[in-house]
């Protein structure tokens, strides 16, 4: 059975791309997002540019950090 994935929009270094993840995901990037006192967008472009420097999927990176991060 495959896991229904949420899609969102984000504009990254001035383009749009779309990312699916599973909504528990979205849920843990959402709460650490505001506990940081930022958007979603905005904690997904940090990650975004951090990514870059090991060339990682974004979806892959998005999930490692909510698996991981001590704001979760």
């Amino acid at each position: 059975m495959t896991p229904h994935l949420a899609k969102r929009s984000f504009t990254l270094a001035g383009h749009r791309t779309s990312v699916a993840l599973e909504p528990a995901f979205w849920a843990v990037l959402e709460s650490i997002a505001l506990k940081r006192g930022l958007s979603l967008a905005a904690l997904v472009s940090e990650l975004d540019a951090a990514r870059a420097v090991d060339g990682a999927p974004l979806a892959s990176t998005l999930r490692v950090f909510a698996l991981t991060s001590r704001d979760a």
